[in-house]
């Protein structure tokens, strides 16, 4: 399994639901339905989909995208539904409807549903695409769990309501600590789509405390959501693609396979622009890796790999 850059759901795709022909179910919450979100469970839309990548960095997640009421996706989403609440929250079971938000779909390379992703530290891990058996399932999500404790993403996820048993969930041992003032600002910006905001606020956070780690990450992550709000990802790879050595188009697109989950690519990428370039062109890519090795976590192997290839190119 992969270790775990930040998806943003703005980016351009299809995905393609055109397969989808099979017996229809109940939508989620009516009787033979899937379970109604609640205990463990939490339906995505674009406005939290922000805040649960966020909260990413504190307890693994799980997306299913998924559409509620094609049979073979209630199926699945039943399981991972029933697991999420078992686990207690472990790991939170977020869901998204890939026909109501196909942005989010996109943001993640889905070509069909059901597609099982996790996320950890902002970053995507495919997991597996459509049903699987629940000892597979169950394996998955030990090996998403064992990832997510080497990489030190350890806390437990708040209980969303009512269980998808109709229990009430086991209440929390200890409650989440508050978010910092401006780590919290930066959150709600988040929420509300304002990245500009959001940076402004993590700028304050390190100017009052430059040793702020965390603001260090968020305003990574923030100026990559920035960046790529407005991307066509078929435009950037085109552009990318037809001059090799254009430093702009090379960012760009490497803002996308950050993006994407595709850490090596997005480093590669702009380590092998390293030796050709001029000083300028060679500061900005060294800020702009940066910027990645801050998203991704010093804990990853990858970064630290990344860094003694820049560090060998620059010097």
């Amino acid at each position: 399994m992969s270790t775990p850059s930040e998806p943003a759901f703005s980016v351009r795709g299809a995905v393609d639901l055109s397969a989808l022909q099979r017996p229809q179910s109940p939508p989620p919450g009516e009787p033979g339905g899937a379970p109604a979100a609640g205990g463990y469970v939490l339906d995505l839309s674009e406005e939290s989909f922000p805040r649960v990548v966020q909260d990413s960095a504190t307890y693994p997640v799980v997306v299913l995208l998924w559409i509620p009421t094609d049979q073979a996706n209630t199926e699945l989403g039943t399981l991972l539904g029933r697991l999420a609440d078992e686990y207690a929250g472990r790991f939170l079971l977020a869901r998204v409807d890939a026909q109501a938000y196909p942005q989010i779909a996109a943001a993640f390379r889905v070509e069909g549903v059901p597609t099982v992703v996790a996320v950890l530290q902002g970053q995507p891990l495919p997991l597996f695409a459509g049903s699987a058996p629940e000892d597979q399932v169950r394996d998955v999500l030990d090996q998403v769990l064992a990832a997510a404790e080497q990489n030190g993403v350890t806390g437990r996820a708040p209980a969303q309501g009512v269980g998808a048993d109709g229990a009430e969930p086991a209440p929390q041992e200890e409650p989440e600590p508050e978010l910092p003032p401006l780590h919290q600002d930066a959150y709600d910006a988040i929420e509300q789509g304002d990245y500009e905001a959001a940076v402004a606020a993590y700028e304050k956070a390190l100017r009052q405390d430059p040793k702020d780690t965390f603001a260090t990450a968020g305003l990574a992550q923030v100026r990559l959501l920035l960046r790529t709000r407005d991307a066509n990802l078929q435009a950037v790879r085109t552009v990318a693609a037809g001059a090799p050595s254009d430093v702009d188009a090379q960012l760009a697109v490497a803002d996308l396979d950050m993006l994407g989950g595709k850490v090596t690519d997005a480093f590669d990428r702009l380590l092998e622009l390293l030796p050709g370039s001029d000083a300028d062109a060679k500061e900005r890519l060294r800020v702009r890796l940066l910027e990645f090795f801050e998203i991704v976590g010093p804990a990853d192997p990858r970064v630290a790999k990344a860094r003694q290839r820049l560090a060998l190119s620059l010097y």
